[in-house]
């Protein structure tokens, strides 16, 4: 054999060779083509999904920052609606009394009307609601302060320190045995306006508000209180 056939068959195995190498790179090239592919995918997938997640969890978020606001809107318009409704009854209840008070919040009920007794030159002249000294006593209705001083305001010593309000037409109230006195002759003071505390001064067996009811300012026009209170829509 000549070296010139030889060296021609040599090179066929050789040949063959890197064919087969050539395939089989390029089909791992193909498999590595494909996995890249496919993880590509799945990454999109995955990014998807992640996007999803968040999307809903901040709407949900949102949702409940809504429902957080709308609720505290309607606390507010509830309270608001609430106030206003308290304040409805009160004009109401007021217009049902014709503006009038109770001269105390909270008493007991001491020696009545027309009663006789050691302590009066003649019998009881008003009311006596048992409270204790220092207590607010407030004017029963509206009107202009005619009496206020010691002595009755001019009554007489038994009554001690003492207030008289002028109320429209022939209508009085009196206030006494009073601890301190809050207005002054002339003064005009609304219905519930506090006019003085109440104490034990004058002639008084121990700490009471003396009320009257008079169609005068003077001493001896007094009539019976509570029916007059009453009268006018006052639960005594």
């Amino acid at each position: 054999m000549s070296k010139f056939s030889l060296t021609r068959y040599s090179k066929k195995p050789a040949l063959r060779t890197r064919a087969t190498v050539l395939v089989a790179g390029m089909g791992a090239s193909l498999a590595l083509g494909a996995g890249a592919a496919s993880a590509m995918d799945g990454g999109a997938v995955s990014l998807q999904g992640l996007s999803t997640d968040v999307g809903s969890t901040v709407s949900a978020q949102a949702d409940a920052q809504k429902k957080a606001i709308d609720a505290e809107k309607k606390a507010v318009a509830d309270r608001a609606k609430a106030a206003a409704d308290r304040h409805e009854r009160a004009e109401r209840q007021l217009q049902k009394t014709n503006g009038w008070e109770k001269p105390v919040d909270k008493y007991g009920m001491g020696e009545k009307f027309g009663l006789a007794g050691s302590h009066w030159s003649h019998k009881h002249s008003g009311q006596d609601f048992v409270v204790p000294t220092g207590t607010k006593v407030k004017a029963a209705h509206e009107g202009t302060v005619v009496k206020a001083g010691p002595n009755g305001g001019g009554d007489g010593p038994a009554y001690g320190n003492a207030i008289v309000i002028k109320h429209g037409g022939k209508t009085y109230t009196q206030y006494a045995h009073l601890s301190q006195i809050q207005v002054q002759v002339g003064q005009k003071v609304s219905a519930g306006q506090q006019i003085a505390l109440s104490g034990s001064t004058g002639n008084s067996t121990g700490p009471h508000l003396h009320f009257e009811v008079r169609t005068g300012a003077d001493y001896g026009t007094g009539i019976e209180p509570m029916k007059f209170l009453q009268g006018e829509h006052l639960h005594m």
